[in-house]
């Protein structure tokens, strides 16, 4: 071989051997972030987006206990689907799916970006079922009036997941653990709902905190966190043949489930701790968990 082409040669194998090494390099570094917690919030009324109370408080204090996020996934009560579906937009929309509130809730905006790096992690890490990207969606008001609160300054990249309204409780829980991986990627998962929530019984001028409870709200509050506590999820996941007080807590799923998504992510090594544990309205509970660390 000629000296000019063992040197073209070598210089290649050197170069292939460089960037193999830069390449492990930055994988390991996807997996050295430090891991987020994971995060269920009672978001309760919408006016919360825009009052200074004990619940938001609360909600922007949590949101400086651990480090700022590369990138939040939330799981809101308020986006149901047939299948499940992730945001993968750029600039996702500010949705304002309610009605009956001042003109003042609907003039706010809370306009992080999207993330399409994490829409497709998420559609790659979930192997049970086929993940959608949406582009018809955005932000509904069970993320943004959270996050308006955690994080006022919009900064963060934001995709929402979705809840398929066609499957059981099991399946949610089982998909949800196979996210538990993206928080070690810096990313912060966010189940936003009410473990008790049932406008049946609902009291609106006792929306504040410290107004009366039903005695089977307060019997299932405090039984969903003795079961979180325990690390026994199956009562949790087959509730629906459990107590009257856990049918009349969530007499339909969907603000039940993003609570379901937040303690399957726990790891053995981790601990749960609860905030803003008040029912308002005689009927919904503002109780949230952080899991973390120990």
């Amino acid at each position: 071989m000629k000296r000019s082409k063992f040197i073209q040669s070598t210089l290649g194998i050197i170069a292939m051997e460089t960037l193999g090494s830069f390449k492990t390099i930055t994988d390991n570094l996807k997996e050295q972030d430090e891991e987020m917690p994971a995060l269920f919030i009672g978001h309760g009324s919408p006016m919360n987006a825009i009052e200074d109370n004990e619940f938001t408080s609360t909600w922007n204090a949590v949101g400086k206990t651990f480090s700022k996020p590369k990138a939040i996934l939330c799981v809101s009560a308020h986006w149901e689907t047939r299948g499940t579906y992730v945001t993968a937009m750029e600039k996702p929309e500010t949705i304002h799916d309610f009605g009956g509130f001042p003109q003042e809730l609907f003039d706010v905006q809370y306009p992080a970006k999207g993330s399409k790096w994490l829409a497709e992690e998420t559609k790659k890490t979930i192997k049970s079922t086929a993940i959608g990207l949406a582009d018809q969606w955005g932000l509904d008001h069970g993320c943004w009036s959270v996050l308006k609160k955690l994080y006022p300054e919009a900064d963060i990249p934001v995709i929402q997941l979705s809840l398929d309204r066609t499957k059981d409780t099991q399946y949610h829980y089982d998909l949800a653990k196979q996210l538990a991986g993206l928080r070690k990627k810096g990313v912060l998962i966010v189940g936003s709902g009410n473990m008790v929530h049932n406008f049946q019984y609902a009291n609106f001028r006792a929306m504040k905190s410290g107004s009366a409870a039903l005695d089977w709200a307060i019997d299932a509050n405090h039984e969903f966190k003795e079961l979180i506590k325990d690390n026994n999820h199956k009562p949790l996941i087959d509730y629906r043949n459990h107590s009257k007080a856990f049918q009349l807590a969530a007499p339909t799923p969907e603000h039940y489930l993003p609570m379901i998504y937040t303690i399957a992510l726990k790891g053995k090594n981790e601990k749960v701790s609860f905030f803003n544990d008040e029912i308002v309205g005689a009927s919904f509970s503002m109780t949230s968990l952080k899991i973390e660390k120990s």
